[in-house]
């Protein structure tokens, strides 16, 4: 038996783990995966921090919701989104029309040390405008509610190994009998 949808999506804020238990998701169910940031520096031949350098926020957002909306079209898939999908209101409904949807949560200290043990943090990702901490905790504040509002279920990734994490995502969604590896 399969599960009732075949698109799972991962959001949260960076460092909360999506593209690691996105593999490893999809991996147990047999389906595919893919990092929706990667796919983007992929096709327009620059990483997320150029992109943002180049064309400002609006211009990275509008190539996140082109790409979002042809990543809803795919079948037997595990999505890592980037941390900001959320961010418009049309790529929330279109993420919880199309699939279900995973929210990783993690506290703020955790989310700050995970990205400073990240060594591709600096390469790929925009900086911090106000730095660390601080800003970590004011996104977290201001993005919660729309985290909220798009996600179906919620998994708190702090102190779980992304195993950990993928048992839990198992044993919460619909049709878990299902989902047996």
């Amino acid at each position: 038996m399969s599960p009732p949808y075949s698109l799972l999506f991962l959001i949260g804020y960076r460092g909360s783990g999506k593209s690691i238990v996105a593999r490893l998701l999809a991996e147990r169910l047999g389906w595919k995966w893919c990092d929706a940031d990667v796919v983007l520096e992929a096709r327009h031949g620059r990483n997320v921090r150029q992109i943002f350098a180049d064309e400002g926020e609006a211009g990275f957002r509008d190539k996140e919701a082109l790409l979002l909306e042809e990543l809803c079209k795919l079948q037997h898939h595990v999505i890592a989104t980037g941390g900001g999908v959320i961010l418009r209101p049309e790529n929330r409904q279109r993420l919880r029309d199309s699939g279900q949807v995973v929210w990783l949560t993690a506290d703020a200290q955790t989310l700050w040390r995970r990205l400073e043990e990240d060594a591709t943090t600096g390469e790929r990702r925009p900086v911090l405008t106000v730095g660390g901490l601080t800003e970590i905790e004011e996104l977290l504040r201001v993005r919660e509610p729309w985290y909220r509002a798009c996600a179906h279920k919620m998994v708190n990734t702090t102190g779980r190994s992304a195993a950990d994490v993928v048992d839990a995502i198992f044993a919460i969604l619909p049709e878990r009998g299902a989902w047996a590896p």
